[in-house]
């Protein structure tokens, strides 16, 4: 009769572990998309061409909601989005953007939502992190860079080592690659600037997410670019090549 209970007991504790095992945070609504899993950033190597004098700029002054620390947007005092507050966040100033009648929210859950904030309904949820970094348990996977709508896109990268092309209709990711981004990055022509949180800068094409190449860095700043050369901080780049062409 001991052994007999002593086996239920342990039965029971075994069924109890895994339930609690299968307990998580309830999931934002919203169509989501897959997550891109891949392990290295493979760099090309290769020269660019017929890059631009100036770098796109996206103006959003006139963008008047705001975002808090608990993932909530606002309207002034009206709510119109109500994200999951996270513990693993990073002391920044996060703002919504707004392009057309919606608005992107980059959230320290490492989700990026697509919001009309006239009816409060959400278009899309994306998820900008790698795989690994949610299995695994990253630490932070916010999302504190400033988010980038360009023509059919939005470029956006977050601590959770990506940086994202998604389509800004659908929310589907045309491409990531594996680089954590804390920083403002530019858009000049077809490439993006990106300086990653591994102290690295980052030529990145816009159509495929290649990465054409890669020259390391001395701090976090966000890069500015101008008639073929980037600067981060005080070092300047060709953005040709990567080659560092100054270094104060």
């Amino acid at each position: 009769m001991g052994n007999k209970m002593r086996r239920i007991s342990i039965a029971l504790c075994c069924l109890f572990a895994v339930c609690a095992c299968d307990k998580h945070d309830p999931i934002l609504p919203g169509n989501r998309t897959p997550i891109f899993d891949t392990n290295t950033v493979q760099v090309q190597n290769k020269t660019i061409e017929n890059l631009p004098e100036t770098a796109f700029v996206f103006d959003n002054s006139d963008c008047d909601y705001t975002q808090d620390s608990n993932n909530i947007v606002w309207d002034g005092e009206r709510r119109v989005f109500s994200g999951f507050p996270t513990s693993n966040t990073v002391s920044a100033s996060v703002k919504p953007v707004c392009s057309g009648k919606y608005i992107y929210a980059g959230l320290s859950t490492g989700e990026l939502v697509k919001i009309n904030p006239k009816t409060r309904a959400i278009a899309w949820i994306a998820d900008i992190y790698r795989a690994s970094n949610i299995t695994g348990g990253a630490p932070m996977v916010d999302i504190i860079a400033p988010i980038v709508p360009y023509k059919q896109s939005v470029y956006v990268g977050g601590l959770g080592d990506a940086f994202c092309r998604v389509n800004s209709y659908s929310g589907v990711k045309k491409w990531c690659v594996n680089i954590g981004v804390a920083v403002p990055f530019v858009l000049a022509g077809d490439f993006a600037f990106v300086v990653g949180t591994d102290n690295n800068l980052y030529a990145i094409a816009l159509s495929d997410g290649a990465v054409m190449w890669r020259s390391g860095i001395k701090s976090q700043k966000g890069p500015e670019y101008k008639n073929g050369r980037i600067t981060v901080d005080k070092e300047v780049f060709n953005a040709q090549d990567g080659k560092k062409i100054l270094d104060n």
